[in-house]
């Protein structure tokens, strides 16, 4: 694959993506870690508008189904050193560089979260790293995993009325990998990943129903994904391991059970931005580390080598990465935090 990169920006420890449809158009957001702005970009990297200045600590947004431009957004988690008053928000646009933020819920050590649907109904799902915490380093209290029914209408929450979470499951040490799966019968379902494992959270089926949870391993994981990268009609979890780990592992299902299949033979140091999904027509996961090299890579299979990487950039640290198509063309954008670069990638054969 050939790679042309331009730098299309520039924010202090950008950190989160999400794709937004707003007036009619498709756009993404850039947020970062710390105390710093939200951008809004054009899908040919052209900034439109600044959504708030702070207080930041997004770790992710995501858009609320059939709104234009309304999306919820972690903030206030600055590390997981600094959690504690960490909560999700819903931003509503009200004109330009003019959007207003209001409490959906508080919950301390909130990370990730999705919006997930099943039987015509959306559903939240969070995810908190830890649930506690006193000192530096201290992961004496595992995370959760929360869910609720997210209405169509989110008008009436703000920090007086908050939405009711349930735990879904609780015990998660170091709870940190967030990645949505679309199933076949067109609903999506969350591949969680923490110490124990990872597990894939499926949203009941019908309404009223209950919550379903499949451990897939049990190796620890800050990371993972399910997609077919060997083209074998069966699909793979992929994932990264320990938390912000340094090995890249491909489980491969025998009989119903994902084992071990690859492990790439290079360790590279703080693995976080991850993608699965298709590039150039073929199955391929984007992953960025944050220290040593700082590889952006692309990883494919295909007969003669197997699993196999390519450097598509380095000396950057991706943090997340986000991937569209324009104008027929694949495209990367990616958060460049430990160069405060954010970056498009064009990918052509």
């Amino acid at each position: 694959m050939k790679v042309t990169k331009k730098a299309i920006g520039e924010l202090e420890k950008c950190y989160a993506l999400a794709m937004l449809n707003y007036q009619g158009k498709e756009h993404f957001l850039v947020a970062a870690e710390k105390v710093n702005p939200c951008y809004l970009y054009d899908l040919e990297g052209n900034r439109e508008e600044t959504v708030w200045k702070e207080p930041g600590g997004v770790m992710t947004m995501q858009q609320v189904p059939g709104t234009d431009g309304q999306f919820l957004a972690t903030r206030k988690f600055y590390s997981p050193n600094d959690s504690k008053e960490a909560s999700i928000v819903i931003v509503t646009p009200r004109g330009k560089d003019d959007w207003e933020m209001r409490t959906l819920v508080k919950l301390p050590f909130v990370h990730r979260f999705g919006i997930l649907h099943a039987d015509g109904v959306n559903y939240l799902i969070a995810c908190a790293l830890k649930s506690d915490h006193e000192y530096k380093e201290d992961w004496r209290f595992p995370g959760k995993v929360f869910g609720a029914v997210l209405p169509e209408n989110l008008s009436s929450f703000n920090d007086d009325h908050q939405l009711e979470l349930t735990v879904l499951k609780d015990d998660m040490l170091k709870n940190h990998g967030y990645y949505v799966h679309e199933e076949e019968d067109g609903s999506t379902s969350s591949i969680v990943s923490c110490d124990s494992g990872v597990y894939q959270f499926f949203p009941p089926q019908k309404k009223g129903g209950e919550w379903r949870i499949e451990q897939l391993v049990s190796d620890a994981a800050s990371d993972g994904l399910l997609l077919d990268l060997n083209n074998d009609g069966v699909e793979e979890l992929c994932t990264i391991a320990p938390f912000h780990g340094d090995t890249i592992n491909v489980y491969e299902k025998k009989n119903g059970k994902f084992e071990l299949a690859y492990t790439h033979p290079e360790k590279l140091e703080f693995l976080h931005a991850i993608f699965g999904g298709q590039l150039c027509g073929k199955p391929a996961w984007v992953l960025g580390h944050r220290k040593g090299e700082r590889y952006l890579l692309s990883f494919t299979h295909d007969e003669k080598q197997g699993y196999h990487a390519q450097v598509l950039d380095q000396g950057c640290g991706a943090a997340n990465v986000l991937h569209y198509v324009r104008d027929g063309k694949d495209i990367i954008i990616a958060t460049n935090r430990e160069v405060d670069e954010i970056a498009m990638y064009e990918i052509s054969e």
